[in-house]
Formats: C-alpha cells, structure tokens, sequence
C-alpha cells in the first residue's frame, strides 16, 4: 500500500519547501499586479505606452517570424543529419542561452559599430546600432537558440521511419519535409512561437546596449520600463510591467499546453 505523503517528515520537509518557493513567486508578482493594475487603463491611455506597445509587437513580430524561419532548417540539421563537429556546433549554437544579455549587447553593438562589416551595413542603409533594426536583431540573438532547441526536439519526436516511408513512397527528402514533418511538428512550432514571441518581447538587456534606451525612439515595454522607473514614474512602469507580465502568463499557458514536454526531453530524446 501507498504510504500517504504528509504521514512522511521528509515528504512533508520538501513539500514545505516547493510550497514557499511557489508562494514567494506569487508573492513577488502580484505585488507588481496589485499595485499596476488598477492604473494599467490610465496609463494605456499615454502616448509613450502606446508608442512602446506599437514597438513592442513591430520588433518581436518580424524576430519572431526570422527566429522560426532560421530555427527550422537548423534544427533539422541536428536532428536528422550527420555533420562534422556536430556536438561542438550545438554547443557554440546555444552560447547565447549561457551569455548575460548585457554581454550579447555588448557583442552585438562592437560587432555592428567597430567592424568593416558593421560600417558597410551602415552605408547601405542597414544601420543596427541605435535604431529599431537593432532591436530586433537583439531579439534573434538571444532567442534563436531557444527556438532552435524546440525545434529540434520537435523534430526528434517525429519518427524518422515516417519520412522514410514517405520517400520509398516517392516522396522527395523536401517532400517528405514538408508532407510529414512539418505538419507532425505543428504543435511544436507553435508552442515555440509563442515562447520565443513572449521572450522577444521582454528582451532588455540586449536591446539595451545595442539600440539604447530613447523615449519615442528606441523604447519598447521593457524599455519603458527602465526609463519610467529611473524617474520615478511609478505607474506607468507598472502598467509596463503588467502588460509584460500577463503576456508572460498567457504564453507561458499556450506553451505547456501545446509543447511544454519538448523542452524537458520527454518527447523524441
């Protein structure tokens, strides 16, 4: 018979412990809700947060979309084809996960602002430093791996004996990419999308050091965010906060419901 958790002291030790971890989460986040709530209708109303909210969704729409548009056929190649160094290639692929954001700015903003590169882009009309485009190119960088570990674990819960079926079928391998594998690895792609959209969002740091901080500019939510509460404008730096923060819920909801398992390895690892 099943002993009964609570009848166990040890049982009972951890449970305590998962219990006030989750209540300091709820604790530190609804006094954030509870404080910016009530002023979120108001503040909504202000020209700076409707340009952040506008900026917001432009930059981590068109993130998003590259993210997806680069992940997948990345993500296909670790999974399912048998490069050289293809363990170190993974690795390096994720060092923007390990970096701090403030380092990827850093490395983005002397990569497009110091380098013959960076001064080429600029003089054919594709400035990163300082501007919107370098938001969303800060986007990309610190979310990519993220979707590119979705996507590849997506691909590996589909069984490679379908698309091998397909072919003897004669199916071409891009045909039985876009007949078999893309439309099984549906919930995937959306349960990355919508993370990667959240997390593009949010993204600070990053964006911080490579566009810079400009109210009417350069200011997304997070942004909006910095400046406000650098001034002391408390509750439009809370109706920032909330907005972000009920995005987070929201698509945090839609990830583990379509896909949350890919990211733990439970499906195809």
């Amino acid at each position: 018979m099943k002993k009964l958790w609570w009848k166990d002291k040890f049982n009972i030790f951890m449970a305590a412990i998962a219990y006030l971890t989750l209540l300091f989460i709820i604790a530190a986040i609804g006094t954030v809700i509870m404080k910016g709530f009530p002023h979120i209708g108001k503040s909504l109303a202000t020209p700076e947060i409707q340009f952040a909210v506008k900026l917001s969704l432009y930059t981590s729409l068109i993130s998003t979309v590259l993210c997806i548009v680069i992940a997948i056929p990345v993500a296909f190649v670790l999974a399912r084809v048998d490069i050289p160094f293809k363990s170190l290639f993974n690795t390096l692929l994720d060092l923007p996960l390990a970096l701090p954001p403030v380092v990827s700015g850093v490395c983005l903003l002397l990569f497009f602002g110091t380098t013959a590169f960076g001064a080429w882009l600029e003089e054919i009309g594709l400035p990163f430093v300082f501007t919107i485009k370098g938001i969303i190119i800060a986007q990309i960088f610190v979310n990519l791996p993220f979707m590119i570990r979705v996507m590849k674990s997506t691909i590996l819960s589909v069984s490679p004996r379908l698309e091998f079926i397909a072919r003897t079928l004669g199916c071409t391998p891009t045909q039985a990419f876009w007949k078999i594998t893309l439309p099984l690895s549906r919930n995937g792609i959306i349960a990355g999308t919508v993370i990667t959209w959240a997390r593009a969002l949010g993204e600070f740091g990053a964006a911080l050091m490579l566009a810079g901080a400009t109210r009417f500019r350069t200011e997304t939510l997070p942004i909006s965010l910095f400046l406000n509460m650098s001034t002391g404008d408390l509750e439009e730096a809370m109706a920032a906060a909330n907005l972000l923060i009920i995005i987070s819920i929201i698509s945090l909801y839609i990830f583990n419901k379509l896909g949350g398992d890919f990211i733990g390895g439970t499906r195809g690892v």
